[in-house]
């Protein structure tokens, strides 16, 4: 998340950091690199002094929140939150299958996401947590042609070079 600020002048800064809503009054906002949710995916890459960037890796659906970067400095009354603050929006890969599956059927998984991929996307496909390796394509979708109870099983998606694998979904062959 990039951000700059400008504090004023004559004030010292003491702290800078990065926080999530929302706010209790009269509660001091927590700095999230103490937090141990964060502490080891939260990166602090400004300067201190106007560039207050900073880098959260390995997010998760838990992620999705509004961050507010805060300084406090020397004086009293001098606390400042960034306002209106970041929206993080994080984003999960679904597999669609169809409810019911019979034998001799063809079958149409599909990998989807709501984020924008490009067109380039390479998509693995897992039965079971096992990587099906013949899979591996630039279509999100899985098509398993006259199908067998063998082929029943989780089935999951990751996008290849990420590490985010979908939840899995439950696909069984009457």
């Amino acid at each position: 998340m990039r951000c700059t600020y400008k504090y004023p002048t004559g004030y010292k800064i003491m702290k800078v950091f990065w926080t999530k809503g929302p706010f209790q009054k009269g509660v001091e906002p927590p700095d999230l690199s103490n937090d141990t949710e964060y502490s080891q995916r939260l990166q602090y890459l400004g300067d201190k002094q106007q560039n207050c960037t900073v880098r959260l890796s390995h997010v998760t659906l838990k992620d999705s929140h509004m961050y507010y970067f805060r300084f406090i400095t020397d004086k009293p009354d001098g606390k400042y939150t960034g306002k209106p603050g970041v929206t993080l929006t994080v984003t999960d890969l679904q597999v669609e299958s169809p409810e019911r599956v019979t034998e001799g059927d063809s079958v149409n998984l599909r990998c989807k996401s709501s984020c924008a991929l490009t067109d380039r996307a390479t998509f693995i496909w897992y039965r079971n947590s096992q990587p099906l390796t013949e899979r591996r394509d630039r279509n999100n979708e899985l098509l398993l042609q006259s199908v067998r109870r063998e082929d029943s099983g989780r089935y999951s998606c990751a996008v290849d070079g990420h590490t985010h694998i979908s939840p899995d979904v439950q696909l069984n062959v009457m």
